[in-house]
């Protein structure tokens, strides 16, 4: 259990922020410029949980978990991603869930015949705008490990969450059904 009793320190004043191991380090560095949009993403996600129920409730709950436990692991660094009581690592078998969940979703819908345009439904609006900050926290996350290790899990989970927000989205959408399709040139 986490217990924080105070919630400024005045140790970021300076553009500055601790990783896990204590290391202090800029805060506009790779590492947490990755940890941070994970972050942003979650907010989203939660704005989009206000207009959802059931199994899509549940499903988003299970990834805004998730997404702590990547934000504990973009802020651990090393090269040991083996999770442990003391460590928080993203898994394979997170990444295997999130598969799962969309090929199910996938599995009722009929296939996509045009791109589709961000909205539809208010959960599925949000979602299209969560789906596009993960894809930019993962931008980050792989900067970030071109220079230091970070956990290759972590970032096909990232991968796949953007996929999942995606047929999510479209779930939403009575199935596709409500999707906004795309024109090409139907403005020119």
């Amino acid at each position: 259990m986490v217990r924080l009793t105070k919630i400024y320190t005045r140790g970021g004043d300076k553009g500055e922020t601790s990783l896990v191991d204590g290391r202090r380090v800029a805060k506009d560095e790779a590492r947490i410029e990755a940890y941070g949009t994970v972050d942003e993403a979650n907010a989203v996600i939660g704005l989009a949980r206000l207009t959802t129920e059931g199994d899509a409730d549940q499903m988003l709950m299970r990834i805004q978990n998730d997404m702590f436990d990547l934000g504990a692991d973009l802020a651990t660094p090393g090269e040991d991603f083996t999770p442990s009581e003391m460590t928080l690592r993203i898994t394979d078998e997170q990444v295997i869930r999130l598969e799962a969940e969309i090929d199910a979703m996938n599995a009722e819908m009929a296939p996509l015949s045009s791109f589709i345009l961000p909205g539809g439904c208010p959960a599925s609006a949000h979602l299209h705008l969560a789906r596009t900050v993960v894809r930019r926290a993962e931008r980050h996350a792989i900067t970030a490990a071109r220079s230091e290790a970070i956990n290759p899990a972590a970032i096909k989970y990232l991968n796949r969450l953007s996929d999942h927000l995606f047929v999510l989205s479209r779930h939403l959408n009575r199935g596709g059904a409500d999707d906004v399709l795309w024109v090409p040139g139907a403005n020119r």
